[in-house]
C-alpha cells in the first residue's frame, strides 16, 4: 500500500548532505521504444518494463555500444583546483571557464589552471542549506553583448528565501547592469530544493528548472512556481505561447509542473527539446523531457521511497495524466546533477549522448541516446571518488566538470 506523503519524507532526511545528494547511489538501464528505463544494480543490464508509456527504469547499467571506450580507459585530468564548492560551469568564447561558487562568488578559470579573484558586483545571496549562487548561462549572443544569466537563492526578508534569476554584463573584474528578471513565488523559509538550472531554447526563450523547496504538494498546483519548469524571455517577460497564459489561477511563466528538485538542464541538439534531471527521494531520480503543460507527477506519482521507512511514496508509479520519466534510478539515488549533450566528434561513439554528473553516486554517467530514447548507461570515473556537480562541453570539444567540494576542481575528461 502506498503511504501518505509528509514533508519530512519529501525532503532530504536531516539534510543528508547540503546538496540533497547524500543518500545512496545506483544507476539506470535499457528502454524499449515508448517505455521508461531504470537502474538499480551495478552489473548486468535489466529491463524493469514499467507499465506506463515513455519511461525506462534502470536496475543495472545497460549494455553500451562496443564502439564506446571502455570505462577503465576514461580518465579525469585536473585543470584547476582551489574552487570553493563550485556549482555552475559555462565556457567563454576564448576557452576560459566561468564558474559559480555556492558561497556567492563568480570566478574565471583559465585552462592553464589560473583562477581569477572573485568577480564583483553580484547580488546578495542566501547560502543556507542548499542555497547559494547556482547555475550560470551565457547569452546566445555573448560575443556581442557580454551578457550572462545566473540563478541564485535570494533573501526575501524575515528568513524567507526564493530562487531568482538575474542577468548582468560581464566585465573583467565585475558585473554591471545587474537586473533580476525572475523571482520564484512564493518565497519559503528553509534551505531545501532551490533547483536551479538554466537552458536557452533555440527560439531564444529561457527555461528555468526549479525545486519545490521541500514543500511537496504545491508542485501539483499552478498558482505557484514551486516544482516547476518556467519559460521566460531573456528580459523576464512571458512568451505569449506559454501553455498556461490566460488560464485563471495559473502563473503564466509555468511550462511544466510536478517536479521535485531539478539539478540539470540541457537542450538536445538534434531536436531542440529541453531535457532535465531531477532528484527523487530515496530512489526515483529522473530524466525527463518536459513538454508544454506536462505534469511530471511529484509528489503523487514517483518511484521514490520514504527516507526513514523505505515504503513507497505517493499514489503509485504511473498515472494516465502524468508524463513518465524517460529514465530513472532505483532503488537508491545517484543524485544526478549537471548534464551536457556531446556534439563534438572528439570521441565519436559519444556524439549525441547525454553525460550526467552524480553527487551521491560520485561518478560521471553516460546515457546512450538514440532517436530521443535512452538505450544504455555507462558509469565512468567511479574510482575518482568525487561528487560531480556540473558538466559541460568546452570549445575544444572535450568534456569538463567541476567537483562539489570546499577544495573543488575543474577537470577534463580524457580517453587514454
Amino acid at each position: 500500500m502506498r503511504r501518505t506523503t509528509s514533508l519530512a519524507a519529501l525532503s532530504c532526511a536531516a539534510f543528508l548532505t547540503v546538496s540533497c545528494g547524500g543518500s545512496g547511489g545506483d544507476p539506470a538501464g535499457t528502454q524499449p521504444s515508448g517505455t521508461p528505463t531504470t537502474t538499480a544494480a551495478t552489473t548486468a543490464a535489466t529491463s524493469a518494463a514499467p507499465a506506463a508509456p515513455a519511461a525506462v527504469a534502470s536496475a543495472a547499467p545497460a549494455a553500451v555500444s562496443s564502439a564506446a571506450p571502455a570505462a577503465e580507459k576514461v580518465v579525469a585530468t585536473q585543470v584547476a583546483t582551489g574552487l570553493r564548492s563550485p556549482w555552475g560551469l559555462a565556457f567563454l568564447p576564448d576557452g576560459r571557464a566561468l564558474v559559480t561558487e555556492k558561497g556567492g562568488t563568480l570566478r574565471i578559470v583559465s585552462l592553464d589552471g589560473a583562477v581569477s579573484a572573485p568577480i564583483g558586483g553580484g547580488p546578495a545571496v542566501d547560502t543556507n542549506g542548499q542555497g547559494g549562487l547556482l547555475d550560470v548561462k551565457l547569452s546566445p549572443d555573448f560575443a556581442n553583448d557580454s551578457t550572462i544569466w545566473f540563478a541564485f537563492a535570494e533573501p526575501a526578508g524575515g528568513g524567507f528565501v526564493r530562487t531568482a534569476v538575474a542577468r548582468a554584463v560581464l566585465r573583467p573584474s565585475e558585473l554591471e547592469s545587474v537586473q533580476v528578471v525572475f523571482r520564484q513565488q512564493p518565497a519559503i523559509t528553509g534551505g531545501l530544493h532551490f533547483g536551479a538550472r538554466l537552458a536557452f531554447a533555440p527560439d531564444g526563450t529561457l527555461f528555468v528548472g526549479l525545486g519545490e523547496r521541500g514543500q511537496g504538494t504545491p508542485a501539483q498546483a499552478l498558482d505557484n512556481h514551486l516544482g516547476k519548469v518556467v519559460r521566460i524571455r531573456p528580459d523576464g517577460s512571458v512568451p505569449a505561447d506559454n501553455p498556461f497564459v490566460g488560464r485563471a489561477g495559473a502563473l503564466p511563466e509555468i511550462w511544466s509542473y510536478g517536479h521535485r528538485n531539478i539539478q540539470g538542464a540541457a537542450i538536445e541538439p538534434s531536436s531542440g527539446r529541453l531535457w532535465i534531471v531531477e532528484h527523487g527521494p530515496q530512489g526515483g531520480d529522473e530524466v525527463n523531457v518536459p513538454d508544454a503543460s506536462a505534469n511530471h507527477g511529484w509528489p503523487e506519482i514517483t518511484y521514490g521511497r520514504d527516507y526513514s521507512t523505505g515504503e513507497p511514496l505517493g499514489q503509485g508509479t504511473t498515472r494516465a495524466d502524468v508524463a513518465p520519466p524517460l529514465h530513472y534510478w532505483v532503488p537508491t539515488s545517484i543524485a544526478p546533477a549537471g548534464i551536457a549533450f556531446v556534439t563534438s566528434s572528439r570521441v565519436p561513439a559519444w556524439t549525441g549522448d547525454l553525460f550526467v554528473g552524480a553527487l551521491a553516486g560520485r561518478m560521471l554517467v553516460r546515457l546512450d541516446v538514440q532517436d530521443g530514447r535512452v538505450v544504455g548507461e555507462q558509469r565512468l570515473l567511479t574510482s575518482l571518488g568525487e561528487r560531480i556537480r556540473d558538466v559541460k562541453q568546452g570549445p575544444d570539444g572535450a568534456l569538463y566538470f567541476v567537483t562539489d567540494s570546499t577544495d573543488g576542481r575543474l577537470m577534463r575528461v580524457d580517453v587514454r
